[in-house]
Order: C-alpha cells, then structure tokens, then sequence
C-alpha cells in the first residue's frame, strides 16, 4: 500500500520490505541523536561520522534512521532539520535490523526493519510545520509506548534504590529548565549538560538531565508549568553525590511534548488547578524545606580548602555541599530593608521584577489569579581561619530561620531593633551547612547558598576541626 502526495507516491513504513525498488517515505520526526565520529577501520588515521533519528507515519508505526558518511556530509544533513520537522527520504536502503544488540542503543521500534542513508544514492527534504499533513503532525504528540506504562515520581522515589540502572517510562510536567553548561572533558572533547525539573500530583521536584544537543535544543522550548512530557525509556540513577533519583535522557529516549491522552489530560488539570489556587506554592514552599536532608551533608571544610576543591576540577558540573563551622561576618539587615527583602511570585516562588511586580516565568497566567508575597533574599560573607566567602545567598526560609523571624516581623521592627537581631549572628561561631555551583558569571566564579546557619556547639566545632587538622597532617606524612 502507498499513499500520494502531490508530487510523488510514498511507501507506507509498515509496508517496507527489502526487495523494493527505490523506495520513498515520508514521516515526522520523533527522536534523533548527535552527531559522532569514528576511527575509520578501512582508511587508517581517518573518521567516519554517523547519528540516527526516527520518523514516524501513523500511530502504530515507526523506524529508525542510520546515516553515516564524511563529516561534512553527517553535519550539513543533521543540522538540516529537527525533532518535530516532517522529512521525505528518497532511495534508502532497507535492512533487516538486529532487534537485540541494536535496540540497546535505540529506540524500540516495531519495524524488523532500519533505514540506511547513502550520501550518493539518498536524498532527504524537509518540510515546515505549515507544510505537513495534519495527520502527520498529530502523531508528535502521542507517546510511542503504552500511554498508562509509565511510573509516577513519587514511584520512583518511594522504590528508590532498586531502581538504579533501569529503563523506564515518565509522564511528568515541566517545573524548570535549566541553562544549558558546556565544558571540556579530560580528554579534550566538548560536552553540554542541562538539567530540567519535574512535578506531577506526587513529587514537586524531580531531575532529569540531558547530555545531548538534540534533547537540549528540545528541552529549551518547553514552558515550566505549562508543558507536560511523555518520556520513553529514560535511565533511572540513584544520585550518591546528591542522596537522591534521577532520570537522564540517553540513545534510546524518545520524548513526547504535550502528549494527548487521558493520563496526560489528567495532569494538565492539576497543573491548571494547582496554579490557580496557590496549591503549587504551598507544595513548592515545603519541597523547598525538605528537598536538602542536611543530615546526608557530612563533608566539612574550611574556607580555603573549599576554593581549592570548587575550582580544581576541569568539569564543573555537580554542587558541591558541606559543613563550614566559621561566623557570618558582613549582615546588612538595618541598612535598607528593600535590600533584604525582595517579593515572589505565590505561584511559581520566582523572584519578580521589581518595576513591573510581574513575574516573567508564569506570565501566561490571569494577573487576578496571580499574588507576591515577600521573603528574604540576604547577601552575606561567610569567614573562618583560613579565608572569607563573599556574597553568599541567605534566603527565604533558611533566612527566616536564622534570624528567628519571619519577613512580616522583619518588616514592623524598628532600625534598633534589626541592629539588634543582627548581632545575634554576627560574629558569632556558627555551623553553616551551604550549597556551591560553578558559575562564570558570578563575580566569585562561584555561587553559594547557605542551607542552614546555627550557632554552633563549641564542642562539637573543635573536635570536628581538631579531627580534620589530624587527618590532613597524617595526608601530608
């Protein structure tokens, strides 16, 4: 069976077989990989170049797509089009896959069959979104798998560990999108990273990250709080560095944006309802509370050495958490209080813009179904023996905390009284639990966020500095 466009017939991809004679096909793209190079076995001391994508042409079947060739050839036709665009491919060649070893690697397809891209023999076209058939464009938002074969985050929590390694399906909305980080890895390649957050009705955060260029790219579009993804085969990871699940994008995933099914739907609704009536917030401020178990932060360090570890490292990926048991020595809380104080966003705990009062992240929502509320956002310098941390961040309810107020009791105090409540903590030992990333465009080099700030048990501060001298000096002999 073929069915026609206006210029020439295409062959159904469930009516593929390998004794056809120069076939046609058409589909919409539904998942692609970066480009890769290769030694080349037959031309010693040179590369081939190869990615892959799969296209799709009705709601039960898909294929997937190998091209390898010169590197200029791979580049101009991978950067040609993208996840979502409709192509047309003249001329592949059609071969029986490997299901086992090659569906390690790739996305799962029910074709027995692959394509394969020839740079002399194949031709592939691609057509705008305003150009494609309506039928074609439907199928980018159905899931290839099941669409009620998906675990719920609060699943994958609750079952944590045992689920290290494995490969699952996620029907989540998007909370955040993270900038993307490039890097260079020991070995002199170029490397990106960028980490979205995820939330449905049972987890109000959760991580998943994507290494690659094409899932970025793709990641970039969506809207936080607004768009909801069907993700195919993800790989679970338990996070040692973090204490906490993980999902990461690889080879075999296959996402679907906005996908139209009743689980879908279901979560659109709560997304709609939970922005409306606040509940989001609430669920966010007491995430935000419990989302760092400060009893799994166990490394301590002094200032110094936490400079030397935070920028020792070539990729510059993870945060780093620890202890610091030093005092806050610059607190700035009588001067201005707008300098202290900066207003939120009730839906989405944003910080807003200050001239308009309007948040930038959740602008789609009806101004009268949107409220601010005020909370700290305090700069401080953090000092021991060795050193001093400038500019880190004190906020919201880790600041509350500190202080032994809320922002509304900040607010009503007079100038004497907030000097006052200032050289409470100021200059005194205390135990700073803290949170460090990477960032270039911190005047620092590094941005630090102060999870908890006590006053430290004296005891307890000089043993654990006392043990930690010891067994440095042991290091150095």
């Amino acid at each position: 069976m073929a069915y026609s466009s206006s210029t020439q017939d295409f062959v159904t991809l469930s009516d593929l077989h390998p004794s056809l004679a120069r076939p046609n096909v058409i589909g919409v793209v539904i998942g692609k990989t970066d480009v890769r190079g290769f030694p080349d076995r037959k031309n010693i001391g040179s590369e081939r170049y190869t990615f892959s994508f799969t296209i799709r042409d009705s709601p039960t079947y898909f294929i997937n797509v190998n091209s390898w060739g010169r590197e200029e050839y791979i580049r101009s036709l991978s950067e040609s089009f993208r996840v979502g665009d409709c192509v047309t491919i003249e001329n592949p060649l059609i071969q029986s896959k490997e299901a086992e070893r090659e569906e390690k690697f790739n996305p799962v397809t029910p074709s027995c069959y692959k394509l394969i891209l020839s740079e002399n023999h194949s031709v592939v076209r691609t057509f705008s979104c305003y150009e494609m058939d309506t039928k074609l464009l439907s199928l980018l938002h159905l899931p290839v798998k099941d669409p009620q074969d998906y675990y719920s985050l609060g699943d994958i929590i609750a079952n944590g560990q045992s689920l290290d390694g494995r490969i699952l399906n996620l029907l989540a909305a998007v909370m955040s999108v993270g900038e993307p980080k490039y890097f260079m890895t020991s070995d002199k390649r170029k490397g990106q990273r960028c980490e979205v957050k995820l939330y449905d009705e049972t987890e109000m955060s959760f991580p998943i990250v994507c290494w690659d260029n094409e899932s970025i790219q793709l990641a970039q579009s969506w809207i936080p709080r607004e768009t909801v993804i069907f993700a195919s085969d993800v790989r679970i990871n338990f996070d040692k560095f973090r204490n906490c699940m993980t999902a990461t994008v690889i080879s075999k995933t296959i996402i679907t944006t906005n996908p139209e099914t009743a689980e879908a739907n279901v979560l659109f609704s709560f997304i709609k309802e939970s922005a409306q009536s606040g509940g989001l917030n609430d669920k966010m401020m007491q995430q935000s509370k419990d989302s760092v178990n400060l009893e799994t932060i166990v490394d301590v360090y002094t200032v110094e050495q936490l400079k030397v570890k935070a920028l020792q490292s070539d990729v510059k990926l993870e945060p780093i958490y620890g202890v610091i048991y030093g005092y806050i020595s610059t607190l700035n809380i009588d001067d201005n209080a707008s300098k202290v104080v900066r207003n939120r966003c009730s839906t989405c705990r944003f910080i807003v813009n200050e001239m308009s009062n309007t948040c930038t992240f959740c602008s789609d929502i009806s101004s009268d179904l949107k409220s601010t509320f005020a909370s700290f956002e305090i700069l401080v310098d953090v000092t021991d023996h060795t050193g001093t941390l400038y500019s880190c961040y004190l906020s919201d309810c880790v600041a509350e905390e500190a202080l032994g107020c809320t922002v509304q009791e900040f607010l009503t105090l007079a100038e004497d009284k907030k000097t006052a409540l200032k050289w409470q903590l100021l200059l005194e030992r205390s135990k700073i639990y803290f949170k460090v990333t990477l960032s270039p465009s911190w005047r620092t080099g590094m941005k630090v966020n102060v999870l908890s700030c006590k006053l430290a048990d004296p005891i307890e501060a000089s043993q654990t500095l006392l043990r930690k001298e010891t067994g440095n000096k042991r290091l150095c002999h």
